[in-house]
């Protein structure tokens, strides 16, 4: 049987190669439809292959369910997986998100106005962002109780010195030149920070977005492992554990990932809106 399922595994393995290199080296290989079929092809030939060989391999469920069995547990509970969305995600996540980003934010255009706030802030952000989630999360817990409060909390301190230190970087990129055309034209502070600084620094800000968007799911899910209601994808994914449910805790992985794409892929739209006259949307 283990050779079945080897050999039946390097089938699959071996079509959705010659079907993928058959497209990348077509004539079409250009249009938005192939280069989305591609990858969606190389997927599936992965999900193939994971049901087959747990399948033929008799892989306990406790161990390793099959995707069939992800997707009909999927299916089955989404009220369940509705609600838990909502708590880590939308209340969590999200707020934690836009206040840790509006308060970076602030806090960047202060330390852009002050060296010495600049020079003080920024060791302190490395040595923030390098504290463990692990340390933290019990502490806001203990302080801010166990409902979405909390995982905001974390999620804020987890976005906010990514988003500061890329900002900061972002409004020194100008050149002197640039500066001085400025001054020459008789423009302020604040002229010159809305019509030259603050463009210019929107290729670090999006970069400093897109990663807190990691961040912030990380942050709401793992700080739900040490206190949070009977809702939240952390807390069904503890317990579902305990339970022996892999099959819920993989569809609860599902949906973290097909949010942190969409809040990903959201960013990088809002990205190529906003610096569209930047090289590397060219």
């Amino acid at each position: 049987m283990t050779g079945t399922a080897i050999i039946g595994a390097l089938a699959v393995w071996g079509a959705g190669w010659f079907v993928n290199t058959r497209l990348a080296n077509s004539a079409a290989a250009q249009s938005r439809f192939v280069q989305l079929l591609v990858p969606a092809i190389f997927g599936l030939t992965l999900l193939i292959m994971w049901e087959l060989l747990v399948r033929l391999l008799d892989v306990s469920p406790v161990i390793l369910p099959p995707p069939t069995a992800i997707a009909s547990r999927f299916a089955g509970e989404l009220p369940i997986l509705w609600a838990d969305f909502v708590q880590t995600i939308i209340k969590g996540a999200m707020t934690g998100y836009i206040v840790g980003m509006f308060a970076a934010f602030a806090v960047a255009v202060l330390a852009d106005r002050s060296d010495f706030l600049t020079r003080g802030i920024l060791p302190v952000g490395g040595f923030m962002a390098a504290l463990p989630i692990v340390g933290t999360a019990p502490i806001f817990v203990r302080w801010l109780g166990s409902d979405w409060e909390s995982k905001a909390a974390v999620v804020a301190v987890m976005v906010f010195f990514p988003i500061l230190v890329n900002t900061v970087a972002g409004l020194r990129d100008t050149t002197a030149m640039q500066r001085d055309l400025m001054r020459t034209y008789g423009a302020g502070y604040w002229p010159t920070f809305f019509k030259l600084r603050l463009p210019a620094a929107m290729p670090f800000i999006f970069n400093g977005l897109k990663i807190a968007t990691t961040l912030a799911l990380i942050g709401a899910i793992v700080a739900e492992f040490f206190g949070s209601p009977t809702v939240g994808m952390g807390f069904r994914i503890s317990t579902s554990v305990g339970q022996l449910a892999l099959d819920m805790v993989w569809a609860e992985i599902v949906v973290a990932a097909l949010a942190g794409s969409a809040f990903y892929g959201a960013m990088a739209f809002f990205e190529k809106r906003v610096t569209f006259w930047h090289p590397s949307q060219r």
